[in-house]
Formats: structure tokens, sequence, C-alpha cells
């Protein structure tokens, strides 16, 4: 195998994610979330119809990031169930992150490629940040829960229904040199061979 086929596969073997208390807050050189957003443009789109749709937040924008948050949790949480302190710490998540980009896929109601489609070149376009990403030094990590895909804020990231949010790939330096470990079961075991 040539160089680049190595260097490709230690980029993906080597790509972790990162908790948010795991990152450093040095800001991130928005040419280099360029890039990232760059290399997500060129995500596999079946019938062409390039579903990804992004909103990058930095600098004094996470404010409004955090506010819609902080809704959300309001709007989720049962009144028997509610903490102000709880809420006080989504209006500042996104503070702990130099830089979150939203991940949106783009639907119409006459969509020519079933869901699951769009929502897999999606996938892939996150991916292809977090590669980039992970390639230029930087860390990341792809959160989906319910507040972050909430309704109030998928209007935040300028989608209406039935477009979707799928939730946030947040971005910063590691803080330390220590990288999350991670392993895998052999692929002997998930292949069947039929040759």
């Amino acid at each position: 195998m040539n160089d680049t086929v190595h260097a490709l596969l230690n980029i993906i073997r080597e790509r972790r994610s990162y908790a948010l208390k795991e990152l450093s807050p040095e800001p991130v050189n928005l040419d280099d979330v360029k890039l990232m957003l760059e290399a997500a443009r060129w995500a596999p789109t079946h019938g062409m119809t390039e579903p990804w749709r992004f909103c990058v937040f930095a600098g004094a924008s996470r404010a409004a990031l955090g506010e819609r948050f902080a809704e959300a949790y309001r709007l989720l949480t049962p009144p028997e169930k509610y903490d102000p302190k709880a809420e006080q710490a989504q209006r500042e998540r996104p503070f702990a992150a130099p830089v979150w980009i939203s991940l949106g896929m783009l639907r119409t109601g006459q969509d020519k490629m079933p869901e699951w489609e769009d929502l897999a070149s999606v996938a892939i376009a996150a991916q292809h940040i977090h590669l980039m990403a992970h390639s230029m030094g930087y860390a990341c990590k792809w959160t989906s829960g319910e507040i972050v895909r909430h309704e109030r804020v998928l209007d935040l990231v300028g989608l209406k229904p039935p477009s979707k949010l799928l939730g946030f790939l947040f971005v910063g330096r590691p803080a330390s040199g220590v990288v999350p470990q991670a392993s895998r079961s052999p692929i002997e075991d998930k292949v069947i061979w039929r040759v």
C-alpha cells in the first residue's frame, strides 16, 4: 500500500470523540472550519440532493445558541423535574467549545429520495468534518440529545419542518495530550465472505 492509503487509514483509526470538558477554550481558526465544511460538501448524495445544511456558531453568537438550549430544556422538562441550575448549564454549554456546527438535513415534503438516504448523506458529511478536523489537530464530538435537536434550535439554525436538526458537532483543541481511548473488535467478527 502507498503512503496515502496508510495516512488515510491512520486518520480514520485515530479519530476520537472528545467530551466538552476535554476541550481547550483556545479559539478555532474559522478558515480551518471552512476547510472542514468543504470536506463535508463532498459527501455522497444519491439523486444529488445535497441535503446537508450547516450553521456555524463561534464567539458571541454562542450566547443565542445557549438561550435556545435553555429554552428547549424548559419546554422539555416536566415542572416537577425542572432545575434552574440545569437550565443555566444549558445556557452556558455552548461556551465550553469554541465552535458549534449544526448538522441539518434539508427536507421539503416533495423529496425525490427516501429520508434514510439523505440522513446517511448528512452523517457522512459530519464524518468528513470530523476527519478533517482531526487531521488539523482539532477535537470534535457529535452531540444529538433532545435539547440540541429541539424545534426552537431548528429555527435558530434556519431550518423549518420537515427539515431536521440531527445535532451539533462541537469543535475545539484538545485541552491536554490525553487522547480518549477506543477499541474495536476484529473485523473478522463482522464480515462474512462469500467468494
